[in-house]
């Protein structure tokens, strides 16, 4: 128990951690494995622990704690950036990290902790309890961005629904950065749903409707092969998007 109270206050650690508070790297290792015994400590992964609660043997690390300490520089994105603001219909087993460093998916306590690769370097943001996290509005345009990978547009379209407020000039800022024409088609159509309760301006999509470029596409490429009675073409957006998501925003065709 000697170390116990400073690894509770880390709650996440690493084996050099714990050499820095005891001091001795040939005892480091049997801490380890007797803490581990005792049930002070849980092993996350290779070279990642985290320490469990005296009061109720549940581990003091929150998942979103868990995961912005698998490595130096990671932070939550997308999907789990949306649940931790508090704007997701449903907590996923699958949580989202990004960073520098990469990481090899891996399981713990049965979620998932899954590494995606950043587009962008900025809207990083550490809040007062050390997570660090996507900012809303790099959450919203990696999503979008991503929506494939993740949860799925629908789920998306849910989140966004539930934003109360969105910076248009760092989406700019964001999208500039981003430099692609398509995630501008997809932000400007998709947004557009949602233009009045996000408080957007008609200059933020006419910005968005200069970067689309020429082409045509599928807003999914699912619907590529999907029944033309449920799919419609938006001339302005230059997308063929599915009737029915339309409507999971509200939107009568």
């Amino acid at each position: 128990m000697k170390y116990y109270s400073e690894l509770a206050k880390m709650q996440c650690f690493t084996k050099i951690d714990l050499q820095k508070i005891v001091g001795n790297k040939n005892t480091t290792g049997s801490i380890l494995k007797q803490y581990q015994k005792k049930n002070y400590i849980k092993q996350i992964k290779r070279n990642l622990y985290a320490t469990v609660s005296l009061e109720t043997d549940e581990l003091i690390a929150t998942r979103y704690k868990i995961a912005t300490t698998i490595t130096k520089d990671a932070y939550l994105s997308h999907h789990t950036a949306f649940e931790y603001y508090g704007c997701a219909n449903q907590v996923f087993n699958t949580v989202y990290v990004s960073g520098k460093t990469r990481f090899t998916t891996f399981k713990f306590d049965d979620i998932d902790y899954k590494y995606l690769y950043p587009r962008l370097t900025v809207g990083i943001v550490k809040n007062p309890d050390g997570i660090r996290v996507t900012d809303m509005e790099r959450t919203t345009l990696d999503s979008i961005n991503d929506f494939e990978k993740i949860a799925g547009l629908e789920e998306v379209l849910q989140c966004l629904e539930l934003i109360p407020y969105i910076e248009e000039n760092k989406l700019l800022e964001y999208l500039k950065l981003y430099n692609k024409h398509f995630l501008y088609q997809k932000t400007g159509y998709i947004l557009s749903q949602l233009k009045n309760p996000l408080r957007l301006s008609d200059n933020f999509f006419d910005k968005c409707k200069h970067h689309i470029g020429q082409s045509v596409r599928y807003l999914h490429k699912d619907f590529i092969s999907t029944e033309s009675s449920e799919v419609v073409f938006d001339k302005h957006w230059q997308l063929f998007v599915p009737k029915k998501l339309m409507m999971i925003v509200g939107v009568e065709n």
